[in-house]
């Protein structure tokens, strides 16, 4: 019995050793660069940059398939699956659009341009310029799922609703975490505002 004791407070070590070690990676990660205009109630008011991203689209709109499918290939990518073998720095989020079909997209270190990027092995995956844009997100913890994704693009479209901000049908989901990761949690959904028109 000692000695399951034992092996269990190794692996309970183990265990919380691996999940500091990336939280604390996870504070040396380029991310997605914005302001906050205005924060409500439950959610808030974002101003983005410009910023480039590579990205693969998939004809399915399930989550779990559909994330598990379109971080393989664009981790495979960034892991020096390129015409360069070169490694390229993972960022945070990855974003994936909600619709009908769903593009998965890895924000792109800002050292890179377009010129400077390696070509991918993956002829599916594309260089997209997403331009300035106003958003409004809403976060939620845990992991992510699409009942989850749904219920809170739902709190969403109710709370712009009741503020009177127009919004387009241009939805994301923004996850922040790797998949083993189990503290800090943190999911978001944000759509892009319809002419940048917001009630003050």
């Amino acid at each position: 019995m000692k000695i399951v004791y034992i092996i269990l407070g190794i692996a309970a070590i183990a265990f919380i050793g691996v999940q500091i070690f990336f939280m604390n990676g996870q504070r040396n990660i380029e991310t997605y660069p914005y302001k906050v205009d205005k924060k409500y109630k439950d959610f808030e008011i974002r101003s983005y940059e410009a910023t480039l991203f590579t990205s693969v689209n998939m004809s399915g709109n399930k989550y779990k398939e559909s994330s598990s499918k379109g971080f393989s290939v664009l981790a495979g990518y960034i892991f020096g699956g390129n015409k360069k073998n070169e490694k390229i720095a993972m960022t945070s989020p990855v974003a994936m659009s909600l619709g009908d079909s769903t593009t998965m997209m890895f924000m792109v270190p800002k050292k890179f341009n377009k010129e400077t990027l390696p070509q991918p092995n993956e002829s599916q995956i594309k260089f997209r310029e997403e331009p300035a844009k106003t958003v409004a997100a809403i976060s939620f913890s845990g992991w992510a799922n699409d009942e989850k994704i749904e219920k809170f693009k739902q709190q969403l479209i109710t709370a712009l609703n009741a503020e009177g901000i127009k919004f387009s049908n241009r939805f994301y989901f923004l996850g922040y975490n790797a998949p083993f990761e189990v503290f800090n949690r943190k999911n978001e959904i944000i759509v892009e505002l319809e002419n940048e028109l917001v009630k003050k």
